[in-house]
């Protein structure tokens, strides 16, 4: 499809390269790097079509339904709205989630919290595992699906997230082996102990430093789930402090968190005790991402 370069023909007025290319101007003017791919999207989604059609039939007239629907998409996502709360949908470790305004949107870095857990949980037959701050579901359900006899609990102080992790744990088949707790941090589950492996990719962002963000983030995702006190820090240590008691011998800690704030929060862990020498696991970008440590 035109991308608008130098010498490049004019679409044809109507025709679905020339929404494409509309749509691409518009949100390159608001901003959006990704203007051409988010064009390219929400194209696709309106007419039906995977991109490689959209590409093939550029010169199609647009359907009047198509543009009717693209009207109110566009306009969202020129105000900075998040693609994935257009569509509705992210997906997360290969799999469909559900999204929506008011739960964070699963990132493709939180990843590694399910890389991690899967190997270290991988040999055992029943892991019994506890994720704090579950949002839509992804990290629970991703685990589920990796380790068929894993029992998941997970927990979120959001009444929303959590009747949308249970839609999602449904959509994915693992219904039958993720409980969904309302509950902030740790509170009112050490009933439930031990367990395997805790997880959590809670708020870490410090208070102030949320208006810095792009604006997708910080004018549209929860600051519940994006506010972590002001110095990013306070989930993490509360978590770090109380995770021992939860945890088999054997049992591992996962904690994503900004790369600045891995040494700090292992040295919280190492004074709560109970824990190995904490690791710092890196990203795909080669960031330090996840902090991990084994119960002694």
């Amino acid at each position: 499809m035109s991308g608008g370069a130098a010498g490049a023909v004019t679409p044809a007025p109507g025709t679905v390269e020339a929404e494409a290319e509309r749509l691409r101007r518009r949100f390159a003017g608001a901003g959006i790097e990704s203007a051409a791919l988010d064009a390219e999207v929400l194209l696709a989604r309106a007419l039906g079509w995977d991109r490689a059609r959209l590409r093939a039939r550029g010169g199609d007239p647009l359907p009047a339904g198509a543009a009717a629907w693209l009207a109110g998409a566009a306009e969202r996502r020129a105000r900075r709205e998040p693609l994935a709360y257009i569509l509705g949908e992210r997906e997360f470790w290969s799999l469909p989630f559900r999204v929506a305004p008011g739960v964070l949107i699963p990132r493709p870095e939180t990843e590694l919290l399910v890389e991690r857990a899967a190997d270290l949980l991988g040999g055992r037959a029943s892991p019994r595992v506890l994720e704090v701050g579950t949002g839509c579901g992804a990290v629970a359900v991703a685990i589920a699906r990796e380790l068929a006899g894993a029992q998941v609990f997970a927990t979120d102080v959001s009444g929303a997230a959590l009747a949308l992790a249970r839609e999602n744990a449904r959509r994915n088949g693992v219904e039958e082996r993720v409980r969904f707790l309302r509950a902030d941090l740790l509170a009112g589950v050490s009933a439930l102990r031990p367990f395997d492996a805790l997880v959590s990719n809670p708020p870490y962002v410090p208070g102030g430093a949320i208006g810095d963000l792009m604006p997708e983030v910080a004018r549209h995702e929860p600051r519940l789930a994006l506010d972590g006190g002001p110095d990013g820090m306070r989930h993490l240590r509360a978590i770090a402090a109380g995770a021992a008691e939860l945890l088999t011998k054997g049992g591992a800690l996962l904690l994503e968190m900004d790369s600045a704030e891995i040494a700090p929060i292992a040295a919280e862990v190492e004074r709560a005790g109970g824990f190995s020498a904490p690791r710092a696991r890196a990203d795909l970008a080669g960031r330090p991402r996840v902090l991990e440590a084994v119960r002694v």
